[in-house]
């Protein structure tokens, strides 16, 4: 399907390495593979336009070529300006998607290729982060009547929705991917974990085993983080603000710790909350001389990049993304990655087989949602149980996998609340 969109990409002639990305993604992808099959065949969005707002390299370009072969015109933007990957754009574009997205834009430029997106006017929309829900939300409100909703990916933009939700602003149902079960079991905890480490592995070129490492957060994506670090032989500290996270760390067997304490003890430190100012500029001042900060959550307001220059007396890059900053008192702090997203702003994201069962959500999500969206109404909701199975059971076939099944008389038995 060619779209009658015009695209906003860097280079076209980047198409034919891009290409080559997407189908190595796509060999890896069994899940969504099945997926495109089903909707080539039912054209559940035919007519219909979607607008994508994810981090745009080859597993997300493989999503919405599945998306386009379900009938839609699709428009795709990126999440992150550093995540963007040109030649897959240029691919893309190519292949009839409209694709509004650079490497490294200015801000100014990242917004309004956003606002290009929206403007599309899509009938269905998958966000990650709730970017483009807030700009249909505030700026663009008059292209509100024509989304049927949507669905998102990541935990930062869930808080976004329920916030709206819980004030009566949201204007379309939204499926909250990132809490279905085949999401954070796997994508936040396996695939973060795997990709953090991937990106700052790859950047410094330093060893991991012997050196302390600070995961701010034990969330699903905190777990994998230090799961990983513990495996590549790092002394594991964990900071928490939630008790039973904080408990369930020191059962995981990682030293837990207030940030105050944990600053002037760290090497390594990934921030991995989905909230502003984890790391600030009273932690920095305890830290070590060389200490490496980075971040996992969705936004760069993790660590206090303001604060941290306030304190230096000069910043220079001394690797490719990685910035020093030489404090005032002689030591140094380097930043990866501009304090965003470590995992694919200084590398490729999480493994192609991880996304293939986050993506395969994204996409029947956005059928449920489209099939759904007047019975749901203006809300927030959870990915359907039956969804996730199929998604699991689709993963296990493609692995070769037989589980066994419950008979009628355990079925039964577990459905009885007498005595038996």
């Amino acid at each position: 399907m060619r779209t009658s969109l015009t695209s906003i990409i860097k280079d076209p002639s980047l198409a034919p390495e891009g290409k080559l990305k997407i189908d190595w993604a796509q060999a890896h992808m069994p899940v969504l593979n099945s997926i495109r099959e089903q909707f080539e065949r039912e054209q559940p969005f035919k007519g219909l336009r979607v607008a994508i707002s994810l981090h745009l390299e080859a597993k997300t370009a493989y999503l919405a070529k599945v998306v386009q072969a379900g009938g839609a015109e699709v428009a795709i933007t990126g999440s992150n300006p550093l995540s963007t990957q040109d030649d897959v754009c240029a691919a893309l574009a190519e292949d009839g998607i409209a694709v509004y997205a650079k490497y490294n834009p200015s801000a100014e430029e990242y917004h309004d290729l956003l606002v290009k997106t929206v403007e599309t006017k899509p009938d269905l929309i998958i966000d990650d982060g709730g970017d483009l829900v807030t700009i249909l939300h505030t700026e663009r409100r008059d292209l509100l009547p024509n989304v049927r909703g949507g669905a998102e990916e990541t935990t930062t933009g869930i808080l976004r929705l329920k916030a709206m939700d819980k004030e009566g602003s949201l204007n379309f149902p939204m499926v909250a991917v990132n809490d279905a079960y085949c999401k954070y079991l796997f994508d936040n905890r396996y695939g973060t974990g795997q990709s953090v480490w991937d990106g700052i592995n790859r950047t410094t070129n330093l060893i991991v085993a012997g050196k302390t490492v600070v995961v701010n957060g034990y969330g699903w994506c905190g777990k994998g983080v230090a799961m990983r670090a513990k495996g590549l032989g790092a002394n594991v500290v964990v900071t928490e603000v939630d008790a039973i996270k904080a408990v369930e760390a020191y059962m995981d067997g990682f030293t837990v710790l207030s940030m105050a304490d944990a600053a002037e003890r760290g090497d390594f430190f990934v921030t991995v909350t989905g909230n502003r100012d984890v790391i600030t500029g009273a932690h920095i001042a305890k830290m070590k001389d060389g200490a490496i900060l980075s971040n996992a959550g969705h936004f760069d307001v993790e660590v206090n990049l303001v604060e941290l220059e306030a304190m230096s007396s000069s910043k220079r890059t001394v690797r490719r993304n990685i910035e020093e900053y030489l404090l005032k008192d002689g030591r140094r702090i380097y930043v990866l990655a501009e304090g965003r997203l470590v995992n694919l702003a200084a590398g490729d994201g999480h493994p192609a087989e991880i996304m293939d069962m986050t993506f395969a959500l994204q996409a029947l999500s956005l059928r449920y949602v489209n099939e759904n969206y007047a019975a749901i109404g203006n809300r927030v909701v959870n990915v359907p149980y039956e969804l996730d199975e199929q998604v699991a059971r689709t993963k296990l076939a493609s692995l070769g996998i037989t589980i066994d099944s419950l008979s009628e008389q355990q079925r039964t038995y577990l459905a009885s609340w007498a005595a038996h």
